[in-house]
């Protein structure tokens, strides 16, 4: 007798093909193991009552306040508890329903869809990101005299700077963010000048040497514009396109978009740091700034999403978005996580970032196992290794 873990869709119908299974009862079978608890807000009593009795015409579960059933509340979250099969089988029978089910069932429809997907590809300019079989690594060229991990690479001359890129190719890197303003937190913007003549030259030595798509980090539009004229061709806003224009001027190059979350500017934003649910609220705004997005013609395939580890967030509220990063499929983008030697990661080991590799390594293939597809790190070797060893027992 064997207990299988929890199984993904491709795992469950290659268990049943190993043991013979007729093809037509694969296709029957396997939605009736995969397991989903999906959480709702703020629905009317009516609206949920009717869910739950649809829920469990089907064999499945819907749990709601007791207000609900009492009547002594107007409305309340509710838990749906069901396999796939079960879930297909409400979203049919709402498509007809008052009450608003029918828009439910399309979200339902929707979100189902995202969580299961795991194939991507982004376009970026020329660039065509695929994202399907494997994680990617973003290495990060900091031209920065402050930055916090110790690594900016301000005072160095062009081509130093241009051979610390290549070696983070050779090194196994899919994607070069190049940066000319410390956003650690309590950092103070740079002047525009300053930021333009710390990484225009840069890319535009990149664009000409290297074959990997560049992605510039900045929150300014101005140098946005000037980085993507240059060569650049994804754009790494910090600020989750919280400027109109950044998603115009994206919109205007055809370039991809990362679109972060953060509470604040690098300058206060650790200052205020209260969420009710930390994965809730950042999945809502991430929400909302893709939206945004789409509403100035960015195209969906160009959309990343980051939820902004250490941005307005503590070690543990950290801790809380690595631990659940597979709610954030609900948006059915890709999904970047940044947790390149940072003070989360300094305060679990006690150590300074120069000393945070193993930590980053750790961190990076939970988030890749969680469901990450880029990996923003300095340490871009070691999380390369680490994604070959992970890569390897997958296809064991």
């Amino acid at each position: 007798m064997h207990i299988l873990k929890n199984c993904s869709p491709e795992a469950i119908k290659q268990a049943m093909h190993d043991i013979h299974v007729d093809p037509n009862g694969i296709d029957i079978m396997w939605p009736k193991a995969v397991n989903y608890i999906i959480k709702l807000d703020a629905l009317s009593n009516i609206t949920a009552n009717i869910l739950k009795q649809e829920m469990l015409s089907f064999g499945a579960e819907a749990a709601l306040a007791r207000g609900a059933l009492t009547g002594k509340t107007k409305q309340t979250g509710v838990l749906l508890i069901g396999n796939l099969a079960q879930f297909r089988k409400l979203i049919e029978k709402l498509k007809n329903q008052p009450f608003g089910l029918k828009k439910l069932s399309d979200e339902l429809d929707n979100a189902i869809n995202n969580y299961q997907n795991n194939s991507f590809t982004v376009s970026a300019g020329r660039y065509k990101l695929n994202l399907s079989d494997r994680a990617h690594i973003m290495g990060i060229v900091n031209i920065t005299p402050d930055s916090f991990s110790g690594d900016g690479l301000n005072n160095l001359p062009l081509s130093r700077i241009i051979d610390y890129a290549q070696k983070l190719a050779e090194d196994g890197a899919n994607i070069i963010d190049v940066g000319g303003e410390s956003t650690r937190p309590g950092a103070k913007p740079v002047p525009l000048k300053t930021e333009l003549s710390r990484i225009i030259p840069v890319i535009k030595a990149l664009a000409k040497k290297n074959k990997l798509p560049i992605s510039v980090d900045t929150y300014k539009p101005e140098v946005a514009e000037c980085a993507l004229d240059s060569g650049a061709a994804i754009l790494n806003d910090i600020s989750g396109l919280r400027d109109n224009k950044m998603a115009k001027i994206a919109s205007k190059y055809k370039a991809a978009v990362i679109i972060m979350h953060m509470k604040g500017t690098p300058l206060n934003m650790q200052k205020n740091t209260k969420y009710i649910s930390v994965v809730d609220e950042v999945i809502d705004c991430l929400a909302s700034s893709i939206n945004k997005a789409r509403e100035a013609g960015i195209k969906q395939e160009k959309i990343i999403i980051d939820p902004g580890l250490g941005f307005g967030k503590t070690a543990g509220q950290n801790l809380e978005i690595l631990k659940n990063l597979t709610n954030f499929k609900v948006l059915g983008r890709p999904i970047l996580v940044g947790p390149s030697r940072k003070s989360f990661i300094g305060k679990i080991l006690n150590e300074q970032p120069g000393n945070r590799v193993f930590g980053t390594v750790s961190a990076a293939l939970i988030a890749v196992k969680e469901g990450a597809k880029i990996i923003r790190t300095h340490d871009v070797k070691a999380v390369k290794q680490a994604f070959k060893i992970e890569e390897a027992i997958e296809k064991a």
